[in-house]
């Protein structure tokens, strides 16, 4: 199992990337793991603003859905299109092809709040 050190993770298994201003969002290596093979990414549309811990989405997979909870408020940019075609990318590549939306941090603050690898881990229990 994956935790790169690169991103904050929250409790709800979102991972955040942050690259300037902009960031990428998506499930961790342990969701896409617990939720198995990933059939469908329904996402937010470009240019919502959605707040902290907002339902961005949902995932579907085989076994369930769960909601896309949004890591800190930010206004939505891109969706990743690739996502509609190949959803299992956030099964094979959850922190790299797999993202799955890319936004403007509204309040880059929020950030200190979220898990580091090591915590994040930790909270896991591995």
């Amino acid at each position: 199992m994956e935790f790169p050190k690169n991103v904050k993770y929250t409790n709800d298994h979102e991972w955040i990337r942050v690259e300037g201003k902009t960031a990428y969002v998506g499930i961790t290596d342990y969701a896409q793991d617990q939720l198995g093979e990933i059939v469908f990414v329904d996402v937010a549309i470009d240019g919502e603003t959605i707040e902290k811990n907002g339902v961005f989405g949902s995932i579907e997979a085989v076994k369930t859905v769960s909601d896309l909870r949004m890591p800190v408020e930010g206004n939505v940019l891109e969706v990743n299109d690739a996502l509609e075609e190949q959803p299992e990318l956030v099964n094979s590549d959850p922190y790299g092809k797999g993202w799955i939306i890319k936004i403007e941090i509204a309040d880059a603050s929020q950030l200190d709040e979220l898990m580091t690898a090591d915590e994040y881990e930790s909270f896991l229990g591995k």
